[in-house]
């Protein structure tokens, strides 16, 4: 569990600046412009809080060693 928290950690921080650039891009690309002063803290406060969940369930893909599986001529010790 430990190793699983330490790796959520490292993801969070990027899981939330794409998520807030995504809706950064949202707030300011449309019609949304002329209430950015009070829309841009939703934006941050959401964004902190999906990050974390979603951090969560990417963890465990980040830690496998292969996500899928190796086609039968990938020999182990290979050279290549």
């Amino acid at each position: 569990m430990k190793t699983r928290l330490a790796v959520t950690a490292l993801i969070f921080m990027v899981v939330q600046g794409v998520l807030f650039g995504v809706g950064a891009l949202l707030v300011l690309s449309t019609a949304m412009r002329a209430e950015m002063e009070t829309l841009l803290p939703y934006v941050i406060v959401v964004s902190f809080a999906l990050a974390a969940p979603i951090s969560w369930l990417i963890a465990p893909r980040m830690m496998q060693r292969y996500s899928r599986r190796r086609p039968s001529w990938d020999v182990e010790g290979a050279g290549y």
